[in-house]
């Protein structure tokens, strides 16, 4: 009988777990809502250049925590339990990307997103994806966290979430952005330590689909999240569905 071997943790397995170390401290819910979408689809299909859905749902969801103050709001334990709310948003956008011999998560940023046009989106989560993760200093300072022992992380990240209010928007993010669509599957309920993270499944043919927001009961109730997620659709099919249909007469002219 042969015997399996031990393996060091990578560095992207060691920010997994401080993250998920800090996520199973937040009573995190998930609220789903079906949404119709076939004319943003379809204005989508016709841009030029067409942006990802990421980019689309990113700026949506800006607008939304733009009007949604509780959505920009993070319970912070220490010294005492309250609310600190952020002035403006930060998108923070999951990324899988090579590191070493494995993939590995990584974080990026966008700063106030819904003030952003659809291109310069996109064209920063494609920066994002391809760009050499050392020319990238929100990816070096990911990994240069990482490297420290486990009890000077796992301090950083407490200073971060429960004490510091302006840092942690700076180094977390305001809302998170995670998906698989593209692969063709979505997580259910994806831990994160950030108040909300919006997640999508596939966007069928008929224009149909599933959106989430996974949030901290601390911060806001089930009530504000659905009313959120109303409010996200009418963005898609209005001001999303605007540009998009602008983009579609530069691609024409």
């Amino acid at each position: 009988m042969t015997t399996g071997r031990n393996l060091p943790l990578s560095l992207p397995r060691r920010l997994v777990c401080d993250l998920v170390h800090f996520a199973h401290q937040v009573p995190s819910v998930p609220v789903q809502r079906r949404m119709n979408l076939v004319g943003l689809a379809a204005a989508r299909q016709a841009a030029g250049p067409r942006p990802s859905w990421c980019a689309i749902f990113t700026k949506a969801y800006g607008f939304v925590s733009a009007r949604f103050l509780q959505l920009r709001r993070a319970y912070m334990s220490w010294p005492t339990p309250r609310l600190y709310e952020h002035s403006i948003n930060i998108a923070s956008v999951a990324f899988e990307r090579q590191f070493g011999d494995e993939e590995g998560v990584f974080f990026g940023h966008i700063r106030q997103p819904e003030e952003r046009g659809l291109r310069e989106i996109d064209a920063t989560l494609r920066h994002f994806k391809e760009a050499p993760i050392e020319s990238i200093s929100q990816f070096r300072r990911i990994l240069m966290i990482t490297r420290l022992p486990r009890f000077l992380r796992r301090l950083g990240w407490s200073l971060a979430l429960k004490i510091w209010g302006r840092k942690r928007a700076h180094f977390l993010g305001t809302f998170g952005v995670s998906v698989y669509a593209g692969l063709g599957a979505a997580s259910l309920h994806p831990l994160s330590p950030i108040t909300t993270t919006l997640n999508y499944g596939v966007i069928g043919e008929d224009g149909a689909v599933d959106v989430r927001i996974i949030y901290d009961h601390r911060v806001m109730d089930g009530a504000t999240v659905a009313r959120a997620l109303e409010e996200l659709e009418r963005v898609l099919n209005s001001e999303i569905l605007t540009e998009l249909r602008y983009l579609e007469g530069t691609r024409a002219a």
